[in-house]
């Protein structure tokens, strides 16, 4: 017997992608990456249906990038684990109860990464003007989980964890050195001021020595066709990306 996916269903269609759109988006992930894959519908069925019960790492890091979640998070075995044939190599995604070596690139929960990688729930914090309540300034802040694979950093707001109630929040960057550097998005509450309205725009940010914070400033268009700015943090929280951490910052910051 097996047992259906429901949280990646569940986490595809929070993203408003059909199997088809989101094999899609896993293949494209998997260039940029720089390992190439065949994502298609029928592995996302199979992923979803419960029939593979684990992806192969290059799957797994495409599903990262594509979610911005943890793949611990996406309803499948932690570690991931992959089949090893006799010569040593890596075979197909698992079928049934998997069994083989963990990721080379997990590290102990709750511990940080020895090589600088960026990857927890960090709280992020920014700040904007509202030209249409008096030019006043408020804040925006989400818990989100970071997750880094080479110089790409992607995340991804949790659930239940923005300060304006449904409210998601996605960023995608790249790290040079000490500078972050991308993009991010935010759909707006639908209950909200903006009222479900779709915002989006760049965001660069220094990464300061002890790696536990992040600070610069951010760009975007307005509601008056102007250009505005504001300053923006990420504040790592734990470097933990396991369920029960996720759980834990499930919930609006304070």
């Amino acid at each position: 017997m097996t047992t259906p996916n429901s949280t990646l269903r569940a986490v595809r269609m929070g993203l408003l992608m059909s199997q088809d759109e989101f094999a899609r988006a896993i293949r494209d992930a998997g260039t940029r990456l720089g390992s190439a894959n065949d994502a298609s519908k029928r592995l996302v069925q199979r992923w979803e249906s419960g029939t593979t019960a684990a992806p192969r790492p290059l799957y797994a890091r495409a599903l990262e990038l594509v979610t911005g979640l943890p793949i611990e998070s996406l309803g499948f075995p932690s570690p991931v684990l992959v089949r090893v044939s006799e010569d040593g190599s890596g075979g197909h995604d698992l079928q049934g109860s998997p069994i083989g070596i963990p990721r080379a690139d997990a590290s102990p929960a709750g511990q940080p990464n020895p090589h600088g990688n960026h990857s927890g729930v960090w709280q992020s914090t920014y700040e904007y003007v509202s030209s249409g309540r008096g030019n006043q300034v408020f804040t925006g802040k989400h818990h989100v989980v970071l997750l880094q694979h080479g110089n790409r950093i992607t995340g991804r707001s949790l659930p239940g964890a923005s300060l304006n109630p449904d409210s998601p929040l996605t960023l995608d960057l790249q790290l040079e050195g000490s500078t972050v550097t991308g993009t991010w998005t935010e759909q707006t509450s639908t209950e909200g001021y903006y009222r479900g309205a779709r915002y989006f725009g760049a965001l660069q940010m220094l990464v300061e020595p002890t790696g536990r914070r992040m600070a610069g400033k951010w760009v975007g268009f307005g509601k008056e066709f102007d250009v505005n700015t504001g300053p923006w943090e990420l504040r790592l929280l734990d470097p933990s990306t396991n369920k029960a951490t996720l759980d834990k910052y499930n919930r609006p910051p304070e």
